[in-house]
């Protein structure tokens, strides 16, 4: 019934023209989805649609842009300001994920 509905969505959608023109970009990482625990993922994802992004989505985005900075610079100095960035954001994520098993 649900995969019905959204196809017709899709359907209504390409028919008024609303998929043409669509800007091109970067391919969608969804590496960070795969490291969210499985129960919350597909919630994650719904809120993500809706236009609310959870802290924890928001610190893993963040942490793939450093890590990107971080592949593409070669000034050392910079390369240890980002680190000390992911580290501090990698450690923001963990406590939060964290803190989510400890409420099960």
């Amino acid at each position: 019934m649900f995969e019905q509905l959204v196809e017709a969505k899709i359907q209504e959608a390409m028919r008024n023209g609303e998929f043409d023109n669509l800007p091109f970009g970067k391919p969608i990482n969804l590496d960070y989805w795969a490291s969210l625990p499985e129960d919350i993922r597909a919630g994650y994802m719904l809120l993500k649609n809706a236009g609310y992004a959870p802290e924890e989505t928001q610190l893993l985005n963040d942490m793939g842009e450093l890590r990107e900075q971080l592949a593409s610079n070669n000034n050392q100095d910079k390369k240890a300001v980002i680190i000390k960035k992911l580290r501090e954001i990698d450690l923001q994520y963990n406590l939060r994920m964290e803190r989510r098993k400890r409420k099960k």
